[in-house]
């Protein structure tokens, strides 16, 4: 990258920052909001897709905080390093957001039937539930084991485990690549995931957390996207 371009690298960046901390802030009324109008109504029961929806994007969410701890450790390349810790700090912080509810709605953390079931129940519309094989075609050599991770019935964008030894293995300018590629894939997954909660839940608490998950990492993958650009040979 040329000193030309990194300007407007860090431009990006801040654009980024700026629509993320506007979501932060649009989700921290929202849940307020949501809190009040949630304790007007039932519970969700333990089969419900509100609960399904909180174990699993717990899962993803607690994935994609490894992968960026991992990354901070393997460059010192300051855009990637904010960019990890925006999604470590951002995506735990929901996490526990989404491990109250469970506890709050009286639920076992443990679900009951198979990972992403919850997606194959109808949609508020009444259509045809998408079933649970859910696969993030691949960008890339890098994500082939994801794609076949995810196409196997697993969660859609989560790397395999092969993945996540060959981003502790890699370094410098290859670690850099591989995690945004994973990265990439890892977020589209929880965008179609909070895309299918919102297709067939009106709680209050999920759809305020899942649009702002479509928020967030709908511009976080577009910045990604321009830094992996940056780094082609």
């Amino acid at each position: 990258m040329t000193e030309k371009e990194r300007p407007r690298e860090g431009s990006r960046w801040r654009l980024v920052t700026a629509g993320v901390i506007a979501g932060a802030l649009v989700l921290t009324v929202g849940l307020a909001g949501g809190w009040i109008l949630a304790a007007r109504s039932a519970d969700p029961t333990s089969s419900s897709v509100e609960a399904g929806f909180a174990r699993d994007m717990q899962t993803h969410h607690d994935q994609a905080v490894e992968m960026a701890l991992i990354v901070r450790d393997l460059t010192d390349d300051p855009d990637i390093r904010g960019l990890a810790y925006d999604i470590a700090t951002s995506q735990a912080q929901q996490s526990g957001q989404m491990y109250a509810w469970l506890n709050d709605w009286g639920v076992p953390q443990a679900r009951p039937g198979e990972t992403m079931e919850w997606m194959s129940a109808p949609t508020l519309d009444g259509s045809a539930g998408q079933g649970h094989d859910h696969g993030i075609p691949a960008t890339t050599d890098a994500t082939s084991s994801t794609s076949a991770s995810a196409e196997s019935g697993v969660m859609p964008g989560m790397a395999s485990e092969a993945d996540l030894e060959r981003l502790r293995n890699a370094s410098g300018s290859d670690a850099e690549v591989l995690f945004l590629t994973l990265m990439i894939a890892h977020h589209k997954g929880g965008v179609e995931m909070a895309d299918a909660v919102l297709a067939r839940s009106t709680h209050p608490l999920v759809t305020t957390l899942a649009r702002a998950i479509v928020f967030a990492q709908s511009g976080e993958i577009d910045y990604m996207e321009s830094l992996l650009a940056s780094r082609a040979p």
